[in-house]
Parts: structure tokens; C-alpha cells; sequence
């Protein structure tokens, strides 16, 4: 028999307190007063309750690049940070560009039960840009995927391009685009500009990221589908989005946590966990970015969480992989950037970082109300805490975070993904459901 969970004395998005039963997955009851025999009854008082974190943008390098991180220590850290689904991106080995390869992801975030695991899908062939890949393939699949990306690489060609998002229409899907020409960041090592230039370190201009999403989000008016842009990063690539959906362009994006509050200025140290793709900006950046946030031009928040082995941090700036890990630290920083700063609220929290991505991503059953009769993937979240991000907080494979020694508000305390908590009392459990 399934246990019946009571969390009594929750703060809704709204600002109302509520109690919540949760049954058979689902959420049953909402209201004040709520009671039910033979219910645990969880003190959540004062709590934020949040529809279960979506993040649109993850790397879990499995298959192939288990050393970072596997779909399970990638879904435990989603968990630990209030996650209840994540989407995959293809540039494993072998690459996520068949129906085989996204059904393995799938079976393998079945498996390890935390999270949702949704499997993006490769636009190309191996990544290479050369030709489409099974697009039809993977999203007629076990998987059903909805969202092709490169990421990690451009689709540069504009031919490709097209094609891409001609034949997504088919089938309602939609292509994220990893927004740089390669062309004008041959070697590029950090952020076109004074720190830059002060270092020695190869530029990386903005014209780079907006010149592409500027030709995509004509591409996408052209033939008339549905583009989404990720990790957005520069004040002109909000304008550029801004201009396209004035213009009724069918197109979304995305914003990292780190592109919110972190700048170029933190690389003065060579420290690489400072170094990602696209990399650190200005401080006018992150203030254009919080704005387009804000005001609903950017889209959603997401992660591109990216874990790295330690030798690939440890070594000298150009030689240092790109990446960060962020799923863990996430809802925290964005509390820092853009709830704390009087930005936003809690509603758009729930709008930015479960109900848009959700949507954007066809994912059921993620994203929904905390009403009676839908999934009970909740998050509940305690505002108030301020401490220092340490090792102690990571739950992946990898410990490439740049907050590490940060103070950051915040802390997820349960975790419910599909009515099993991963995550209970602000401990990740061993085994989703299994409390000691």
C-alpha cells in the first residue's frame, strides 16, 4: 500500500499557506486544515511549495564520458536541487543521434528513479553538422523526443538549418541552438573585452552569439517553426529575442544561473571553473540578461549543467574544459539574482524553472498545478538559509562548481518526484522513498 503523505503549513507561489496530501502519485488534497487517517504528516510551516524544477538543458555524459558523470549521480544532484525532470543532451559516446541510443538514456533514468530523464536528441550525425540525423527515428521512440540540439556545437550551416527546423513541424518538435559561429571564436578563450585584453586571453565577441540567432530566428519566421535558443548570454542576443517576438517569431530561450550573476572579472584568478561556454560576460551583460529575465523576454532558466574530472580543471586556462556543474546550486542562485533583488517572485520562479521548460519541451506530467488530481513532483524549499556552497552540497560525480565558498540563501528540503521523495528533510536519499 502506498504510504499517504500530509506536508502541513506550505507557503503556495502565491503566498497563501495550504497543506498538501499526496497519494498514489498524486497530489489529492489541497487546502487549509486538511487531515486524513493513517497520513505521516511532514511540517513543512513556512516552507515555498514549487512545482518539481525542469531543466531544459543537462549534461549527464552517459554513455560514454562516465568518469564526469552517469544518469544516476546526475539525477541524484538534480534531485538534491529540487529537480523532478531533466533533459539530456545528445554529445555523449556514442552520440544521442538515434532511436537506440535515446532509449538507453531513457531506460537508464527509469532505472535510477530520481528524476525524470528526458533524452534531447542530435541534430546531425555524430554532432558534425553534415547531415540530419534520425530525427523521425528518435521521436516516434520509446522516447519521444521533442527537442534536437547540437549543443556543444553550432548547426552552422544555414541549409542544415533550415531542414532542421522544416522537419521538426511534423511531429511539434523544436530545435535548441547552441548560438556560436565558429568562425569568430577560433581560439577564443574568454570574453571579448578589457579583462580579456588585460590577460592576454583570446577574445570571444558577443557578435559571435547574435549574429547566429539572429539568421535563426529569420529561418525559424521563414518556415514557420519553433526555435529555442540556449544559454543565452549577451544584452544584444535580448535584444535580438526581444525584436523576434514583437515580430511574432515562434522562438523561446534560455539563461544560465551563472550568466545571471557571475562576470569575466572572475577569471582574473586562471581559476578554470571560471571558464564555460559561452563564457562569463560583462557586468552590462548579466544586468541585460536579468532584465530580459524579468520582463519575459528570456524564457526559462536552465542549468547546462557540465561536469568535468578534476584534471580537467586543474591545468593551465587555455588548455581547461569548458563547464560547469549547476544543477545542485540552481534555485539558489537564481533566489540571488532575481528573487532576493526584487526582480521576480516565487510565481515566476515556478513559471521559469518547471511550468515554461515543461511546456517548451512537451513534457507531461512536469510543470503542472499544485491542485488536486496532478503529478505530485513538488519542491519544497526553504528561502531563509544563508551559508557558504561547499563540496558537501554537490551530489554528482564531479565538483566543478564555481560557487564553492560562496554564500548563497537558501535549501531545498524535500524533494517529491511523482509522489517519492528523493530528497527528505534536506537529505538526498540512498533510495528514492526509502527514509532511514
Amino acid at each position: 500500500m502506498t504510504e499517504v503523505l500530509l506536508f502541513r503549513g506550505a507557503r503556495l507561489e502565491g503566498g497563501e499557506a495550504a497543506d498538501l496530501i499526496v497519494e498514489d502519485g498524486l497530489i489529492a488534497e489541497v487546502g487549509a486544515g486538511l487531515s486524513r487517517a493513517g497520513a505521516t504528516e511532514i511540517d513543512v510551516d513556512g516552507l515555498i511549495a514549487l512545482p518539481g524544477l525542469v531543466d531544459l538543458h543537462t549534461h549527464l555524459r552517459e554513455p560514454g564520458y562516465e568518469a564526469s558523470e552517469t544518469i544516476l549521480t546526475g539525477s541524484r544532484a538534480a534531485a538534491a536541487g529540487g529537480y523532478t525532470a531533466v533533459f539530456a543532451m545528445p554529445n555523449t559516446s556514442p552520440v544521442a543521434d538515434t532511436a537506440g541510443v535515446v532509449e538507453q538514456e531513457l531506460a537508464l533514468g527509469e532505472a535510477a528513479g530520481y528524476v525524470t530523464v528526458q533524452p534531447i536528441g542530435a541534430v546531425t550525425v555524430g554532432q558534425k553538422g553534415e547531415r540530419l540525423a534520425e530525427l523521425g527515428a528518435m521521436a516516434d521512440s520509446r522516447a519521444q523526443v521533442r527537442v534536437f540540439s547540437d549543443d556543444g556545437f553550432c548547426v552552422w550551416d544555414p541549409l542544415i538549418m533550415r531542414r532542421a527546423l522544416e522537419y521538426v513541424k511534423a511531429f511539434d518538435g523544436v530545435i535548441a541552438q547552441h548560438a556560436q559561429d565558429p568562425r569568430l571564436t577560433e581560439g577564443a578563450q574568454l570574453n571579448e573585452g578589457r579583462v580579456s585584453a588585460e590577460l592576454g586571453l583570446a577574445g570571444w565577441p558577443a557578435v559571435a552569439e547574435e549574429s547566429i540567432i539572429a539568421r535563426d530566428v529569420l529561418l525559424a519566421e521563414h518556415v514557420g517553426s519553433r526555435l529555442h535558443v540556449c544559454h543565452l548570454s549577451t544584452a544584444g542576443s535580448v535584444e535580438i529575442i526581444r525584436w523576434a517576438k514583437r515580430r511574432g517569431v515562434n522562438v523561446t530561450a534560455e539563461v544560465t544561473p551563472h550568466h545571471l550573476l557571475l562576470t569575466d572579472e572572475l577569471a582574473r584568478g586562471y581559476d578554470a571553473r571560471f571558464k564555460v561556454n559561452p563564457p562569463l560576460r560583462r557586468e552590462e551583460d548579466v544586468l541585460a540578461v536579468r532584465e530580459g529575465l524579468a520582463d519575459g523576454t528570456i524564457d526559462i532558466v536552465a542549468t547546462d549543467h557540465a561536469p568535468h574530472p578534476a584534471e580537467a580543471k586543474a591545468c593551465e586556462w587555455q588548455a581547461a574544459a569548458n563547464g560547469m556543474v549547476g544543477l545542485e546550486s540552481a534555485l539558489r542562485v537564481v533566489q540571488q539574482a532575481m528573487v532576493d533583488t526584487g526582480l521576480i517572485v516565487w510565481a515566476d520562479v515556478a513559471r521559469i524553472m518547471s511550468r515554461t521548460p515543461a511546456r517548451i519541451g512537451r513534457l507531461e506530467g512536469h510543470g503542472t498545478p499544485l491542485s488536486a488530481g496532478h503529478a505530485a513532483s513538488v519542491t519544497f524549499y526553504d528561502p531563509e538559509p544563508v551559508r557558504a556552497f561547499s563540496t558537501d552540497d554537490l551530489r554528482g560525480r564531479s565538483v566543478n562548481s564555481p560557487y564553492l565558498g560562496r554564500e548563497l540563501p537558501g535549501e531545498v528540503r524535500w524533494t517529491l518526484h511523482r509522489g517519492i521523495p528523493t530528497v527528505a528533510d534536506g537529505s538526498l536519499l540512498d533510495t528514492p522513498g526509502v527514509r532511514g
